[in-house]
């Protein structure tokens, strides 16, 4: 457009010369003059006109292959962030469960610590009552000993009371073998749980509970029962076994996980009003805590409000 015009000026500008030279009388040398320039001014212009064609060639030949470019990395990102969301798909779909196995083999080596420290407490415990008892045999034997020479006569009827003292033969003949101890009980049972042997933990928790239903590590027994039927997919089991450690042990360290997974065990039977108010007791009670940030991520999964509106 803009060449256009200049090539209309021009031309405007030699009508006007020529009609000027044919109205006013002019030399000929002059008007021959400005002839030339006016011709040198239109093949200069003409000149600029394809100089300027030239080069929106070339800028469209490069904008060209830019927009193509631009074109290629666009659909390599599509297909790359296609790639990625399918990745983040993946993962969210197994996150769940790997979440679950993962927290249950943390709270067993937790607890497994613990179990270590509370056993390390009583074998030190035990060394000094086996000190103490040393030192009074120690002391028995050298205040008797004067008078073991002289009591023959005595002494003879000490054979009869010696088997009930320290004769194995008695606590050997028993009907029945005696039950494993508490720490090997729990501390198996921890072993075969992070190991994925949930049948022979299962047995080896209810065994403790059995025996040892009344000791501080009870209530950890009872969650982990739970623990193993959520694992298992049995999550009637799990509302079951979690709700004894609610009910069974109010002041268990473990009552924030047990609602917790009582409420997830829910949510896997459909139970979706019964999950949610367990989950928000969860964070009522226990604001802060590792259970408390995941009831709630739980509750925005389900699209649910943190607390109850009214």
């Amino acid at each position: 457009m803009r060449i256009r015009n200049v090539v209309v000026f021009s031309a405007a500008i030699f009508a006007g010369a020529s009609a000027g030279s044919l109205v006013g009388p002019r030399p000929a040398e002059a008007v021959a003059r400005e002839m030339i320039e006016l011709q040198r001014d239109v093949t200069t212009l003409l000149q600029g006109q394809k100089d300027l064609a030239t080069q929106v060639t070339q800028d469209h030949t490069v904008m060209k292959t830019l927009i193509e470019q631009s074109n290629d990395n666009v659909t390599k990102l599509g297909s790359t962030m296609g790639s990625v969301q399918k990745s983040v798909q993946d993962v969210q779909a197994n996150s769940g469960a790997r979440l679950d196995t993962m927290s249950t083999q943390v709270q067993g080596l937790s607890d497994n610590l613990e179990e270590i420290k509370s056993r390390l407490g009583k074998l030190n415990q035990q060394l000094v009552d086996l000190q103490n008892s040393v030192q009074s045999i120690d002391a028995k034997l050298s205040g008797s000993s004067p008078s073991s020479g002289t009591a023959n006569p005595t002494a003879s009827n000490q054979p009869s009371s010696q088997p009930l003292t320290g004769s194995p033969s008695n606590s050997s003949g028993a009907p029945a073998g005696p039950a494993p101890s508490a720490d090997t009980l729990y501390s198996n049972g921890l072993r075969d749980i992070t190991s994925g042997k949930y049948d022979l933990a299962r047995s080896e928790f209810q065994d403790y509970l059995k025996y040892y239903g009344d000791t501080d590590l009870a209530s950890n027994a009872q969650f982990y029962l739970g623990e193993i039927a959520y694992s298992q997919k049995n999550f009637d089991n799990a509302v079951q076994e979690y709700d004894k450690v609610l009910s069974n042990y109010p002041k268990s360290f473990k009552l924030a996980p047990a609602r917790l997974k009582k409420g997830m065990a829910l949510i896997e039977l459909g139970q979706k009003t019964s999950a949610v108010r367990e989950l928000r007791e969860v964070i009522k009670r226990y604001p802060g805590t590792e259970e408390d940030r995941r009831a709630r991520a739980k509750l925005k999964d389900l699209g649910v409000a943190v607390t109850a509106t009214r």
